[in-house]
């Protein structure tokens, strides 16, 4: 598919050296690692028919099945919304090298100035991807950020959920899951689904309804 958003928000402060080789270190190790990965795509045909007639496209991931959904959409031109803290700084070079755009913001930091240049990229056209409930959590909480941009700007949005048949799960709050070498890695996609509300607000309050699609997709990749 041929890049629709190539344009980054910059991050606000000088990039610390540290930062930038643990970048290129991190990306060559999930390189090595995600090209031994089996991966299985569930009902992804009707999103890429989606796409195929110029409906953007907001995937939502849940934080700590990030990894494999990145790695499964290389090159794609997807703008991802990556916070502004260090950790944000190094996902988002990682994201880069792999040929998505980024954003910088999240539901806490630079929240508006964030879900106001998303918005511009799915009115442009542009796929997103966000996880609801990053970057800090709580886990599972299925904040309203993609659901207003997709109320602003007619984006479908679309729930992904991943499963591993082996894989390490991290001590963080969201137990990110890295599919161990060889896995068969399922990636499932839930029902496409614009946003109709008339305001933010009404379409914030639709949160548990897309959390619940979300859990629904998981139920797909587990089968």
């Amino acid at each position: 598919m041929s890049t629709r958003a190539d344009r980054r928000v910059p991050a606000p402060a000088p990039v610390a050296r540290r930062t930038v080789w643990l970048a290129r270190l991190g990306g060559v190790i999930f390189r090595l690692l995600a090209h031994t990965w089996r991966v299985r795509n569930v009902h992804r045909a009707a999103v890429e028919q989606l796409r195929a007639s110029g409906t953007p496209v907001i995937f939502v991931v849940w934080h700590g099945e990030l990894l494999a959904a990145v790695w499964n959409h290389r090159r794609e031109g997807i703008t991802a919304l990556v916070s502004e803290h260090g950790d944000g700084e190094i996902l988002a070079r990682v994201m880069e090298s792999l040929g998505f755009a980024t954003a910088r913001g999240s539901t806490t930091r630079g929240s508006e100035r964030a879900l106001l240049s998303v918005s511009r990229v799915a009115r442009n056209g542009g796929d997103l991807a966000i996880t609801p409930d990053g970057p800090r959590g709580p886990s599972h909480s299925f904040a309203p950020g993609a659901l207003i941009v997709s109320q602003r700007s007619g984006a479908a949005i679309v729930p992904v959920a991943v499963h591993a048949s082996r894989c390490w799960r991290l001590r963080s709050w969201d137990r990110f899951l890295v599919p161990k070498p060889f896995a068969r890695v399922s990636i499932a996609y839930g029902p496409p689904t614009v946003v109709a509300a008339d305001s933010s607000r009404a379409a914030a309050e639709l949160a548990p309804r897309f959390a619940a699609l979300l859990d629904d997709a998981a139920l797909l990749a587990r089968e």
